[in-house]
């Protein structure tokens, strides 16, 4: 098995999603911490690795890879067991339009740069910035409800029983994604009423070891 490191930043959504598949796979790697709040990112030795001087990048046979989505991708590819795109084509684009609900369409506009970027350049306050960051994940944290909430009702049409996690009975990456993501909505304490699906399929996953290995109070460079 190929030696593999993880620049990731323990608070980072987008590493939180490939700290879940590397552990749901028992994928062994090496955790190298960069600090996004103190610039460690824009750092000459992170920019070397990365274009986009972002996090996370995977290490691998050589190759610096960037983007959590293509990273998980290539972990499922690379080591099929256990798969986090089901078998059949219908169900694998439904779980990626579940991934990417959050990682096109919340994430984006919610994570560190851009809250950043409101305080620092545009003067809002820090209410300011938690209306921003509530708005939207809120919007999208709906929108992958309803997503649910279709899905349920066709199993439940089909005579099949109801997903332990987003769709079907093991974690895909549409669990990798919406984990970090409610974990960040808690931190800005953005309502979760209203979200029966996506606070179920949370909690299966929060009783996995997977799940539990990849939190961010278990990364070394954790701070609360």
């Amino acid at each position: 098995m190929p030696f593999m490191k993880l620049h990731n930043y323990f608070r980072s959504s987008a590493s939180y999603r490939v700290r879940i598949a590397l552990e749901l796979k028992g994928l062994p790697f090496e955790y190298v911490p960069v600090h996004l709040v103190k610039g460690e990112h824009c750092a000459p030795a992170h920019a070397a690795i990365s274009a986009d001087r972002l996090v996370p990048v995977l290490e691998v046979d050589g190759a610096h890879l960037a983007q959590s989505m293509a990273i998980i991708e290539f972990l499922d590819e690379r080591y099929p067991a256990p798969p986090l795109l089901p078998g059949d084509a219908m169900a694998r684009a439904q779980v990626r339009a579940l991934a990417q609900q959050i990682a096109c369409e919340v994430h984006p506009v919610t994570n560190l740069r851009i809250l950043k970027f409101l305080t620092q350049e545009m003067g809002h306050d820090e209410a300011g910035k938690n209306r921003w960051y509530h708005h939207w994940c809120r919007q999208g944290l709906e929108a992958f409800e309803r997503q649910l909430a279709r899905l349920a009702a066709q199993r439940a049409q089909a005579g099949l029983a109801p997903s332990a996690f987003c769709l079907g009975d093991t974690p895909t990456l549409a669990d990798c994604c919406i984990v970090p993501q409610l974990f960040n909505a808690r931190r800005f304490a953005v309502p979760l009423d209203g979200l029966p699906h996506t606070l179920a399929a949370d909690a299966a996953c929060a009783a996995l070891p997977a799940f539990q290995r990849a939190h961010p109070s278990q990364c070394p460079d954790f701070a609360p």
